[in-house]
Order: structure tokens, then sequence, then C-alpha cells
């Protein structure tokens, strides 16, 4: 009797110890549970902040690529118009130095009219003449109209004052030097004489 005692004594530990066994492998697989569910929080939190930080850094370099453009884009439009505008300064100065040339061959041909109308020699140079101020004209050069027209500072200088009874006051009777203009720039002022 004794020894059946001990043995279900020893059956009740070993059905304690089976159910301590059971309690703690299921309290570690709680704790284990629990610890992967904070894990994936945790790596989740993580997720999100890479996530984010990847964001911000996404919008900071789409910023910095619109940024880049557009000063690209600002230089590129600068670069054209200075180098318009050297261009046309160019053509302004060289032009300036054509208008004497343009004066000597007016002056010229209207000395050689007064000799000789029909030489051959005076109407090449007329032919000569004209074809330089179509070129002139093609590349935007044009004369100020100046005779019988009212005086205005921008296109002419007055150089003289007179009086006339054909023209009204602040007209301009006579034009001593032809004024130039190009692409609506005036590059030499006309010279004119203008009635009180």
């Amino acid at each position: 009797m004794k020894k059946e005692i001990d043995i279900m004594e020893n059956e009740k530990e070993t059905n304690l110890n089976s159910e301590s066994d059971k309690t703690d492998k299921e309290t570690l697989n709680e704790s284990e549970e629990k610890k992967d569910q904070s894990d994936e929080m945790i790596s989740e939190e993580s997720n999100n902040k890479i996530e984010d930080s990847k964001d911000k850094k996404i919008e900071e370099l789409t910023d910095r690529l619109m940024r880049s453009m557009a000063e690209f884009d600002n230089f590129r439009k600068r670069s054209e118009k200075e180098k318009s505008q050297m261009f046309d300064l160019g053509v302004k100065s060289l032009i300036e130095k054509l208008l004497p040339v343009i004066d000597n061959f007016e002056r010229g041909i209207e000395s050689a009219l007064k000799e000789d109308e029909n030489s051959s020699y005076v109407q090449g140079f007329e032919m000569i003449y004209k074809q330089l101020l179509n070129v002139l004209e093609e590349i935007g050069v044009k004369p100020i109209e100046a005779l019988g027209k009212e005086f205005n500072p921008d296109y002419h200088n007055a150089v003289m004052h007179g009086e006339d009874e054909n023209y009204g006051e602040n007209i301009i009777s006579e034009e001593l030097q032809k004024g130039y203009m190009y692409n609506n720039t005036v590059v030499r002022h006309s010279m004119v004489k203008v009635v009180n």
C-alpha cells in the first residue's frame, strides 16, 4: 500500500510537473508572441520612419532638381539675350562707321548729277548707292523721315532755326544730314533746320 501511495504521489508530481511545464511553455509561447508582435510593431515603425525619411529625401531632391532646371533655363534665356544685345551692338557700331561713307556717296552723286546727269559713271554710282541702301534696309537700317515733319528731339537734332512761310511752326524745313535707325533704335539723329 505504501508503494501504491508513493506511486500515486509520483504520478501527481509528474502531472503537476507536466502541468507546470505546460504552463511554462504557454507562458514562454505567449511571451514569444508578444515579443514577435512588439518586434513587428518596431519594424513597422522603423519602416515608416525609413519611408518618411525616403519621402523627405525624394522631396528634397525633386526640389533641388526643379530649382536647378529653373536656374539653367534662366541662364539660357539670359545668355540668348546677352548674345542678341552683343550682336545688335556690333551691327550698330558697323552702321555708325558706314554712315559717313553713305553721306559721301550722296554728296558725290549730287555733284556728279550737276555736271553730267546721263553719264554711265554717275548711273553706276547711283546703282551702287541704291544697292547699299537695300542691303542696309534688309538688316533693319532705315533713314529717318525729316523734311516736312514736326520736329521730334528723339529723332532730330536741330542745328538751325529759321523762318519759312511754306512750313508751319516747329516743322523741319531742311535736312542737313540724314538720320538712321536700326530696329527702332536711333543710330544717328537727323541734323535739321526747324521753322520758328
